[in-house]
């Protein structure tokens, strides 16, 4: 296990590193002056400067990558040139409504997509399953963008029974209810690609499972068929559901950037794609850094979490 978590450790590394030297290269490849850009052609040339030195933009891809790394490992990511504000402040603010997005996004598609990939695997060739193979396959091809404006347009535009964008406050009184009703397209939004990949994917596993030896040799010895689909059957056919789901709030992390933008709610999506739009570099690079880490972390305990819930795994680890 320790020779495991080393490794893990090293590719958490050099993925974070990579990320930082590519985004540091990208500022430069990106057509323009990102600092003309940004305070205009009539800026003097002693503005220019100062805000080239502190964006570290006068130095080399290295000497910034290094600068940056060195404040990082001590926790700081900088001052944003713009509000003058630390970079830690502006993403704690935002950082709590992506993962309240993420979570209730991945929630919804749980509570949603395996109840009916379980019903379609155990009416199997239904007129039911039928239907809902068509509407998982369905809700897997839609973007996330793409069901963000449908949902816009149908209950904040013409039905105007749900607000349309923004959010309010979690943490002030009376508004936490507020705050919910202000999540729900988002998150439905967020959630229905996931709903029919899940749906899918539970169908697959227990169909599966249904069909190995043990679980016809339970079923002939006289147990109910429903003990048997429930408490044998679907507990093996989740684990790799577990991995998916695990590894989807990863993406759905990414899956934010769209729905923030869309419904014009605060976040790290929103965050970074106005930072982007202003030539906001330094920003980015720690917005995308911050996401990054936290996809990596996630995976690292998705993995975790497999080899505690299948025991195959330890046997073949000790194996090897």
């Amino acid at each position: 296990m320790l020779i495991y978590l080393l490794k893990r450790l090293l590719m958490t590394i050099l993925v974070l590193l990579f990320v930082v030297v590519f985004l540091a290269v990208l500022v430069h490849i990106v057509p323009g002056d990102p600092v003309k850009t940004i305070l205009g052609p009539r800026a003097s040339p002693e503005t220019i400067a100062r805000v080239r030195a502190e964006m570290d933009l006068d130095e080399s891809v290295f000497v910034q990558v290094g600068r940056f790394l060195q404040r990082a490992v001590r926790g700081d990511l900088g001052t944003d040139v713009f509000t003058r504000r630390s970079m830690n402040e502006i993403i704690a603010d935002a950082f709590p409504h992506t993962v309240a997005l993420a979570v209730a996004g991945l929630g919804l598609a749980i509570l949603i997509g395996i109840p009916m990939g379980i019903y379609s695997a155990t009416h199997s060739d239904s007129l039911i399953d039928r239907i809902t193979a068509v509407l998982s396959i369905s809700l897997i091809n839609i973007p996330t963008y793409v069901a963000g404006i449908l949902l816009l347009t149908v209950f904040a535009v013409r039905l105007r029974v749900l607000p349309g964008g923004g959010a309010t406050n979690p943490n002030a009184p009376d508004s936490v209810l507020q705050y919910l009703k202000y999540l729900i397209l988002p998150t439905v939004a967020l959630a229905a690609t996931w709903i029919g990949y899940i749906a899918r994917l539970v169908r697959a596993s227990l169909l599966e499972v249904l069909n190995e030896n043990y679980i016809r040799a339970a079923k002939s010895a006289g147990l109910k068929e429903r003990l048997v689909n429930y408490k044998y059957a679907l507990k093996n056919a989740m684990l790799p559901t577990f991995t998916v789901l695990g590894m989807g709030l990863g993406r759905l992390l990414g899956g934010t950037v769209f729905v923030e933008v869309v419904f014009n709610r605060p976040g790290m999506g929103r965050l970074i794609f106005d930072a982007i739009s202003i030539r906001n570099f330094p920003l980015v690079r720690a917005g995308v850094l911050v996401i990054t880490f936290l996809v990596i972390v996630i995976n690292f305990l998705v993995d975790v979490g497999y080899a505690i819930l299948d025991p195959r795994i330890k046997l073949d680890k000790a194996r090897n």
